[in-house]
């Protein structure tokens, strides 16, 4: 009974942290912001997720879930790599920030 609970409150918060990371992946001004959406809220809500499954199918099942693992591990290696990636293209391609924006100093070439 206790374990439905917790189950329920992890897919609720990973599912409104996934909901957040959409809404600011719309709604963000330039590239630079759109891109904290889907690797910061987003994986965070994908987290919550598996956790729920694995609580679940662990106490269900009567047996440790890997699946839910090696998809966690594979998530929190692959999305800040792809963020960094898509960072470094945007730089590489002089696209603009929104005049305001913090931490984009003149970026020199090699």
């Amino acid at each position: 009974m206790i374990f439905e609970w917790i189950v329920s409150i992890l897919l609720l918060g990973g599912g409104i942290f996934i909901l957040i990371g959409s809404i600011g992946l719309n709604k963000m001004p330039d590239f630079f912001m759109r891109l904290h959406g889907p690797t910061k809220a987003t994986t965070l809500g994908m987290a919550g997720i598996l956790i729920a499954a694995m609580i679940y199918f662990s106490v269900t099942t009567d047996t440790i879930s890997v699946k839910e693992i090696l998809i966690s591990i594979f998530l929190l290696i692959t999305a800040p790599i792809t963020g960094y990636m898509l960072i470094k293209a945007a730089i590489h391609h002089k696209l603009d920030a929104k005049k305001g924006t913090k931490g984009l100093g003149k970026i020199e070439e090699d």
